[in-house]
């Protein structure tokens, strides 16, 4: 039992992780655009980018309230959330690269 919630601990930890990489980013892309680099559609992605943020944050609280056997139902029925979180990641990683 314990390595199970050993385990779940060690996912959440790793997507809080993610969540405080996703937000510096968001903080840089806010300061380029913020300081007038502003290339075109650089503010809608940006905006779209923080609507997807906080619902990754959103699914990150629901997890921390999952019992184990709703973990594992989880997992057998998709991949999980890493993809999800990796795509945005990389999204926001090319916005900032292309403000920089």
């Amino acid at each position: 039992m314990t390595d199970r919630n050993d385990l779940i601990e060690q996912h959440i930890r790793q997507y809080e992780s993610h969540l405080r990489h996703i937000d510096q980013m968001l903080q840089r892309a806010d300061k380029h655009i913020a300081a007038g680099n502003k290339p075109a559609g650089a503010e809608e992605e940006l905006q779209d980018l923080k609507g997807k943020r906080e619902k990754l944050a959103e699914h990150l609280s629901q997890m921390k309230h999952k019992g184990p056997e709703d973990w594992e139902r989880e997992a057998a029925t998709r991949a999980g959330p890493m993809g999800i979180w990796d795509a945005v990641a990389q999204r926001l990683e090319k916005l900032v690269e292309h403000l920089d």
